[in-house]
């Protein structure tokens, strides 16, 4: 049963900032700190600096660039995991170059997840499998194992014990063995653990994971359709964004309940990303960042309580 709802105010949110760059942005990871954020364009990353809305230090040039599709930040937030047409390449965030480079899935990674310790990355892909790489060895130590048709989201437990897969269906895996756990008939392109690991937000559904069963199911006005959630560095709050509606929401992920108005842009939304110190949702679309100022309706629903730490989320992939 859903806990009882929570009354928050209707507050408006603006865009604090609305920065235009130069090139198409494909995706947006916030840097620890919350100040910074990376972005990644067509043809190379940007680190742009959100209170004076300017890029700092030099573009770093993506020779690989092409089918890029999948990105997202270690836990310690000093590495990049890029997924593009059957390859993983991880990126230095300080020297602004590729470290590491592995190979081996036959079409393009969707999605990409690292572990708790970042240790490990799993990662899946187009070609219906996934697979789990040791960073440190740079070994394929779990998989190739096929999914389903595709595969377009992974994401670990918390405790890293178990992996999740998402698209025609859920599938819940040993994370150690690779062993098939539990299957839940549902249809997912997003995925997000609850920190307490209670709770698996696939999609626009909440999967209790005693039971496995489907608890709730999100709906928002001119926001149906919601292709992509993150979970917020202190686990309280969910953020849904939709391609198609040119939206973002914002969700209490213990009540279940929409806080704020919807947030519109211009075009379709690509990415987005929590800022570290619960202040802003960066969203990103074509050639701009918008930096949402969500600090008084998260006071307002009592949220602001744990963000003291940086983890890394799960790939933000838009199907």
């Amino acid at each position: 049963m859903d806990p009882a709802p929570a009354k928050h105010k209707n507050i408006a949110i603006t865009p604090f900032q609305k920065i235009k760059v130069k090139k198409y942005i494909v995706h947006v990871l916030c840097l620890p700190g919350g100040q910074r954020v990376v972005i990644h364009s067509n043809e190379s990353f940007q680190v742009w600096d959100l209170e004076i809305g300017m890029q700092v230090g030099e573009e770093c040039e993506d020779e690989e660039y092409f089918g890029v599709s999948a990105t997202t930040l270690s836990p310690d937030g000093k590495t990049m995991a890029i997924g593009s047409y059957g390859t993983l390449r991880l990126w230095s965030i300080e020297m602004g170059k590729v470290i590491k480079k592995w190979t081996g899935h036959t079409k393009e990674v969707e999605s990409v997840c690292w572990g708790p310790d970042g240790g490990r990355v799993v990662i899946g892909s187009k070609d219906g499998t996934f697979r789990v790489w040791d960073v440190k060895s740079g070994e394929t130590v779990i998989g190739p194992i096929i999914a389903g048709e595709q595969v377009y989201a992974v994401c670990y437990s918390p405790d890293a014990k178990m992996i999740a897969t998402g698209g025609d269906v859920i599938k819940i895996w040993n994370a150690n063995t690779g062993e098939l756990f539990k299957t839940v008939d549902r249809y997912c392109t997003s995925l997000a653990w609850a920190l307490d690991g209670k709770i698996l937000f696939a999609g626009k559904f909440n999967i209790d994971t005693a039971t496995w069963t489907v608890v709730h199911e999100r709906h928002g006005r001119d926001h149906d359709f919601a292709n992509t959630i993150l979970l917020s560095p202190n686990g309280r709050i969910l953020a849904s964004i939709s391609y198609v509606d040119k939206t973002a929401q914002l969700w209490n992920a213990e009540t279940n309940q929409p806080i704020g108005t919807l947030l519109y842009h211009d075009d379709p939304v690509f990415s987005a990303a929590f800022s570290t110190d619960g202040k802003f949702l960066i969203t990103s679309c074509d050639f701009h960042i918008y930096a949402w100022d969500i600090s008084a309706i998260v006071k307002e629903a009592d949220l602001l309580s744990g963000f003291d730490t940086f983890h890394s989320s799960p790939t933000q992939h838009i199907v």
